[in-house]
């Protein structure tokens, strides 16, 4: 089951962004990440924000609290784009680069691609995160909006564990890819 949110509260000029994503395993009956972001926002180009702030995570443990630096826009071709860094209270350094477009097949029906590369300065053993390219996502979606605040959507998701990051996940038995199929409800207010 995942569950993301995000919203922001303020003017163009200065926002507070609250970021959440949430993945628990019904089949092992418990949560395998739980992420929190508080993000204060700047314009810094006509369609790009500058973001600072602290990300928590909760879960996998140890749980760890970061500072955060990156960027959230709309970049040529109308491509939805979210890169940001980490830097953990141990000293980690950590980085994320998401992407997203949506091809209107008609004024209603939409299709969404998007993926998600995460990295790693340095092994992390205690996270199961290796050096480089930790993870990598893909993902497809089809929604159908109702109207642009409700709309419910079905899809596809690949998750691969690379390097480093895919023998940490190999030596306590888990699965380097996964394949998912996902349903859902973007809401929007």
């Amino acid at each position: 089951l995942l569950l993301e949110g995000q919203g922001w509260w303020g003017t163009d000029e200065n926002r507070l962004w609250i970021k959440s994503e949430i993945d628990y395993d019904l089949d092992a009956g418990s949560f395998e990440e739980t992420e929190l972001q508080a993000l204060w926002s700047r314009p810094v180009a006509r369609y790009f924000d500058l973001q600072a702030g602290v990300r928590h995570d909760f879960e996998p443990g140890p749980s760890r609290t970061y500072a955060v630096a990156g960027i959230q826009g709309l970049a040529p071709y109308w491509f939805e784009v979210d890169g940001a860094v980490f830097l953990s209270e141990e000293g980690d350094l950590s980085a994320r680069f998401e992407a997203e477009y949506e091809f209107l097949l008609t004024q209603r029906l939409v299709l969404q691609p998007r993926t998600e590369l995460n990295f790693a300065a340095e092994d992390v053993p205690e996270l199961e995160t290796g050096a480089g390219l930790s993870t990598a996502e893909l993902g497809l979606r089809l929604r159908y909006e109702f109207d642009r605040q409700f709309a419910p959507y079905v899809g596809v998701n690949w998750k691969a564990s690379t390097g480093e990051t895919a023998g940490f996940v190999r030596a306590r038995g888990g699965d380097t890819e996964t394949l998912s199929f996902v349903t859902g409800i973007r809401l929007w207010f």
